[in-house]
């Protein structure tokens, strides 16, 4: 058959472009350093030390690497009381060499104890990174997570809401579960779980936010360790709400595996923003 006899569609073919999404933008600010995060901002890239927070020397030159590779913020493990007490002097060291890129803070299980008790430590830090799953359970649950909250405001603080495949809050998760087998047709175990991720998020946001927290410095991740659960999760997640969203997928692997699985889950991204990023491919997501 000649290409003249072909049969061609009345329509040309649709092009295909990502959705836009829209969403409120926060800002993560040290002294003059503003990064947007969301709302039509650029992809921005976010890595972690490894180091012991308690080394200050060690942990400011790692943050200083991380920044020059192309880092735009970097987390920081603040576990203990001498975690919480180094920030500050990490922060000067950063300061005193120049690096103005913002440090965030990943709290575990004391987090509303470390940011009332040191209140260096919560003024040096940009953002606050709050798990609900670790912030304690019943009637102390709401009271902890209303005291980062109330630090995040006093000290004008963004904060990432960040729910973990593996430490998700233990009551919701029960509770959907219930109302699943009472469905006619349950949905699968995964979908419950998704839904258990999506809605902690969400849920813990408004609760910030009726609290007094402007909802533009909110950011929510929903966090997994599969690349379709990832897609899957965050399609929803973003679907549902307007906060900004950080990406990561959580214990991805190490060498090769890590960087092929990191790259394909966040390659899911709208590309107009990844352009704008050069050194995007060379940096870290965390």
């Amino acid at each position: 058959m000649s290409s003249a006899n072909l049969p061609l569609s009345p329509e040309p073919i649709a092009i295909a472009r990502p959705a836009v999404r829209r969403s409120r933008q926060s800002q993560v600010v040290w002294g003059s350093r503003v990064v947007t995060v969301g709302g039509g901002a650029p992809v921005r890239v976010q890595s972690m030390t490894n180091t012991d927070t308690v080394d200050v020397i060690g942990t400011a030159i790692q943050v200083k690497e991380l920044a020059i590779a192309g880092s735009e913020m970097v987390r920081i493990t603040v576990n203990t009381p001498e975690a919480a007490e180094a920030v500050p002097h990490i922060r000067d060291q950063l300061d005193k060499m120049g690096i103005d890129v913002p440090l965030i803070g990943d709290f575990h299980y004391n987090g509303h104890r470390l940011l009332t008790d040191y209140p260096a430590c919560a003024e040096a830090l940009s953002k606050y990174r709050i798990n609900p799953g670790n912030v304690g359970k019943g009637d102390k649950r709401d009271v902890q997570f209303g005291q980062m909250i109330e630090a995040a405001m006093r000290f004008n603080k963004a904060i990432r809401i960040g729910v973990n495949w593996g430490s998700l809050d233990q009551e919701l998760l029960a509770d959907l579960m219930d109302t699943n087998s009472q469905r006619a047709q349950p949905w699968e175990a995964r979908q419950v779980m998704y839904e258990a991720l999506i809605s902690s998020a969400i849920s813990s946001a408004e609760r910030a936010e009726a609290m007094g927290l402007n909802g533009a410095q909110i950011a929510l991740s929903c966090k997994v360790s599969g690349v379709q659960d990832l897609i899957a999760v965050y399609r929803e997640l973003g679907r549902r709400t307007d906060y900004a969203l950080h990406l990561g997928l959580t214990e991805a692997g190490m060498g090769t595996k890590g960087t092929v699985a990191s790259a394909t889950a966040l390659s899911v991204a709208p590309r107009r923003h990844w352009r704008h990023h050069p050194r995007l491919a060379h940096a870290s997501a965390g």
